[in-house]
């Protein structure tokens, strides 16, 4: 804060709420006065907002208004991407730099971005789930597969519970509360800063009911019950209330819903037991089950996802990427009008199957880069393991949505989502081996 100043803090994250045109100041002699919020709005790094109640002057002015114009600024990488996009996306890491530096290992390298993350973050920098969330992720195309799924194996009724896991900032989440008023959400990951994050700037667009129809909790999916909700208060982030003592919290958003699809009694019982409702659809994007490098861990997770789905019938839902290219060392670019998003993927191990991904983004504006702002090593699995494991987990049949994707010898860098629309996913008994593909994987219980 800069000094001689006192400021009210708006921790929602994204706009102030609908109907706060004016914030109170709480400030020595200025309590009480009413003042316009959009005076002295300005985003700070924590994606919150501040009104400046102190004097300024003319020069101070002047910044303050070149600060709301990065905030403008800013906004655009919040924008929702309808479009179907395949590019493997990863768990979060903390990994920053501004320049590139080719003397050094790439161990060595990240090893000092993720020491330097906080030193080099600065107000006009997007958060790197902003950009997270613009060039990887397109939660509507998720959805609308998804219920496509459960209409065609289960059927009977409409899908209204979800569990993300592995859901980060759980954008999918929150957009599948966005799509329906009786839908609610549950979100497991083991960042909790991506949860926090989610908290401050994704649950506000759903809407006033918003918090009330999704719970995050920080944990392990292979240990989901004791998993901790996770709180508003950034004071207070983790309750000590574990999955299974919560379900009184979630059931409040859904007697509604439960009544219109005849499904009260089973949440009924369910709430008794001390569980939430069960789930019509638990899935895991992004492909986050290549983190699970044991095939024991898999059938594991498997197995939870499975408990986790309702009685009358549920689905599971992954997605998998693969080809001849998944199995080289490649780099894939592709251009935003603000940023440029780098997939780099290094050498295949064919013993153990494991690669190691980062993704990488260079602003333009800032002339800045942050390198590895994602890092993972994966597993690649085949789907032949993928259904076996399935199967031994409990699930009565398995499916497989196939897409050919570009040919990466063909396409180094493109603008945009860069996939094509006119190609689908369709459902496949056998395919022939691309360049490149994507998959969902459907497990019906």
């Amino acid at each position: 804060m800069r000094e001689g100043h006192r400021c009210l803090d708006w921790y929602g994250g994204g706009s102030p709420p609908k109907g706060s045109a004016f914030l109170w100041c709480t400030e020595r002699k200025r309590e009480g006065q009413r003042l316009p919020s959009k005076e002295g709005l300005e985003r700070d790094r924590g994606g919150g907002y501040s009104i400046w109640c102190g004097g300024m002057g003319k020069r101070e002015k002047q910044k303050q208004k070149h600060q709301r114009g990065l905030a403008r600024g800013a906004f655009y990488y919040l924008q929702d991407q309808s479009e179907i996009d395949d590019t493997p996306r990863l768990p979060p890491a903390d990994e920053v730099e501004e320049a590139d530096d080719e003397n050094h290992s790439e161990e060595d390298e990240e090893e000092e971005e993720r020491m330097k993350i906080h030193e080099h973050l600065s107000d006009d920098m997007p958060s790197k789930f902003h950009l997270y969330q613009q060039s990887v992720q397109s939660p509507k195309g998720d959805i609308s597969y998804m219920q496509k799924f459960f209409l065609m194996y289960v059927g009977g009724r409409m899908p209204l519970h979800l569990q993300e896991d592995f859901c980060g900032t759980a954008l999918l989440s929150t957009e599948w509360l966005r799509s329906d008023p009786r839908r609610t959400a549950v979100g497991l990951d083991l960042d909790v800063e991506a949860l926090h994050w989610c908290m401050e700037n994704n649950i506000p667009k759903v809407g006033a009911d918003g918090f009330s129809r999704i719970s995050l909790y920080h944990g392990n999916v292979l240990q989901p019950l004791q998993s901790k909700l996770v709180k508003m208060d950034p004071q207070e982030q983790l309750r000590n209330t574990s999955l299974t003592e919560d379900a009184a919290n979630l059931q409040a958003g859904l007697l509604e819903s439960d009544l219109q699809t005849g499904s009260a009694s089973e949440d009924a019982e369910s709430n008794k037991r001390g569980f939430p409702p069960r789930r019509d659809i638990v899935c895991a994007f992004n492909y986050s089950c290549c983190c699970l490098h044991k095939r024991a861990d898999l059938v594991l997770y498997f197995k939870h996802a499975h408990d986790a789905l309702s009685a009358k019938g549920g689905i599971f839902v992954m997605d998998l990427y693969g080809g001849t290219s998944s199995e080289n060392k490649l780099r894939l670019q592709r251009r935003f009008p603000n940023f440029t998003y780098v997939w780099e993927q290094a050498e295949f191990d064919i013993i153990q199957r494991k690669t190691r991904i980062s993704l990488h983004f260079h602003l333009n504006k800032q002339q800045r880069k942050l390198r590895h702002a994602f890092s993972y090593s994966w597993r690649l699995w085949t789907l032949p393991e993928v259904k076996d494991c399935l199967e031994e987990a409990g699930f009565r049949s398995v499916h497989f949505w196939i897409r050919e994707m570009p040919d990466t010898t063909e396409i180094v860098r493109t603008e945009g989502l860069g996939a094509r629309k006119d190609i689908k996913y369709e459902e496949a008994t056998n395919f022939q081996q691309q360049d490149s593909w994507n998959a969902y994987i459907v497990g019906v219980a």
